[in-house]
């Protein structure tokens, strides 16, 4: 399978007078394919499936709020892998016990690639929503072998403009991945008796730098004040505490669903 570049590069350079032979040794495209171009329009015109990052002039995804929040889904509980004939899959592993989020993350799917299908496969405790296409890794430029939280995990210039125009669909994206909203509580003295109260606090948890910096790069641009808890000398839990940042949270996040 070739990309629109390829073909019509091969296709300019038998226009000029080259031989298929020449051109197939330059492309690396095999005779066969070149000579079916010739004579088969429909492989040069813009599929409904093309991709936005794939066009002459790469362009960002038609719903960038979707595409925030699925980028945020992606970097807490995604992974793309290589299926066949340059065909990958995207898979994103949600708790059962959060079926909204799941209904979610299959909407944000379908946004991104509205041509292609998705499916679940329901596990114990779990189920993975997924979708194949072959621009994930166009759309998702993170993908890399390994494990995420092993390698360098930075954003595209044009994600990071869709980040910076959808921060919340992004945070929620994250918290629904790897994050949750708990109730602790305290207790303190109060007329002599002490006495119990309770107050709601965001957590989020993840192994990558990176990530981590993603997600506090986002709250501190909406504006929500966040706290490092460490295991040893590893940062790996953001704490939300503060009473109006909790409601700031709330507002745009809320609890898991």
């Amino acid at each position: 399978m070739y990309d629109m570049g390829t073909r019509k590069r091969a296709l300019t350079l038998v226009a000029q007078g080259r031989s298929l032979n020449s051109v197939s040794k330059e492309t690396g495209v095999s005779r066969y394919a070149i000579r079916s171009w010739q004579t088969r329009i429909e492989p040069l015109k813009p599929a409904g499936m093309s991709c936005p990052r794939c066009q002459d002039v790469p362009s960002s995804p038609e719903d960038p709020a979707a595409y925030a929040y699925l980028l945020g889904l992606y970097l807490g509980d995604g992974c793309i892998s290589t299926h066949r004939r340059g065909v990958y899959v995207m898979r994103i592993t949600l708790d059962n016990a959060w079926p909204g989020i799941i209904d979610e993350c299959e909407a944000a799917l379908r946004a991104a690639r509205p041509d292609n299908s998705v499916c679940r496969a329901r596990r114990q405790g779990c189920a993975t929503v997924t979708s194949s296409s072959k621009h994930w890794p166009c759309l998702f430029p993170q993908h890399g072998p390994g494990m995420k939280h092993t390698r360098k995990i930075a954003l595209e210039p044009w994600q990071q403009v869709i980040v910076d125009e959808h921060p919340w669909g992004f945070i929620r994206g994250l918290i629904h991945s790897d994050g949750c909203r708990i109730t602790n509580w305290t207790t303190r003295m109060v007329a002599g008796e002490r006495k119990r109260y309770e107050y709601p606090r965001y957590f989020f948890t993840n192994t990558s730098a990176d990530i981590i910096r993603l997600f506090t790069d986002a709250l501190d641009r909406v504006g929500v004040e966040w706290t490092t808890l460490a295991r040893g000398s590893d940062p790996f839990n953001i704490s939300i505490a503060r009473k109006a940042s909790v409601a700031l949270m709330d507002l745009h996040v809320g609890p898991k669903y």
